[in-house]
């Protein structure tokens, strides 16, 4: 009996275990869902969104800040109910994540990160994020890069190259965590950067969105 109890625990932990692993969720927006690959290297940042989302803390928040060629920032919970023109991103959950920098998550197109104050640690906001559009850079740009913004970091070869094909925002790198990836709904990104903003970068239309875990079945 002792045995079948234990085989059962065991059972249990590889399976909460596994279902952590390789998780997706679903960006829906006026404009187009978008399909977002959760990095397991960052498990803080991972755990964390998925705890929001199955939640539903995200439904009817806006993506509050939009900057062409750079990225599209939501999450703030103030701005459910935002008036039209109400300065947002101050909005939080009470706490802060560690940063999980890793050197093989960048910053390139579609990469999901998590916003942050300027505090000394780095730490990221319990609930902001943001989603990379950038550009597509060249040698010259990134040369310059290295030497001032990124404080002499060399940017690695691979990397280097889809900043020079896909684009993305190199100057955030080990600076912001990386926790996730679009793998699908790229043009969504692109529609929702080429909006109207104000003075404050905040789309002049709301673009509301809500997140949804895809369900995964085990041993699939």
């Amino acid at each position: 009996m002792k045995k079948i109890i234990l085989l059962c625990t065991l059972l249990m932990a590889i399976t909460t275990m596994t279902m952590a692993k390789n998780r997706k969720v679903k960006v829906i927006t006026p404009y187009g869902t978008m399909v977002i690959r959760l990095c397991d290297q960052t498990p803080k940042h991972r755990d964390n969104f998925l705890k929001l989302s199955r939640k539903h803390f995200y439904d009817s928040t806006l993506f509050h800040r939009v900057i062409k060629k750079f990225m599209i920032q939501g999450g703030d919970p103030d701005s459910k109910r935002a008036k039209p023109g109400a300065p947002l991103g101050e909005g939080d959950v009470g706490y802060t994540i560690p940063p999980e920098f890793q050197l093989d998550l960048f910053h390139r197109k579609g990469a999901l990160a998590a916003a942050r104050d300027d505090n000394p640690t780095k730490s990221s906001s319990g609930c902001q994020f943001y989603i990379v559009q950038g550009k597509v850079f060249n040698d010259e740009e990134l040369d310059k890069l290295e030497k001032t913004r990124l404080g002499g970091r060399k940017i690695p070869v691979d990397q280097r190259e889809i900043y020079k094909t896909e684009g993305g925002s190199p100057h955030l790198d080990q600076n912001y965590t990386v926790f996730g990836q679009v793998i699908k709904g790229m043009e969504v990104i692109d529609k929702i950067a080429a909006v109207k903003t104000d003075s404050l970068n905040r789309p002049l239309e709301n673009v509301p969105m809500k997140i949804r875990v895809i369900k995964k079945w085990l041993f699939f």
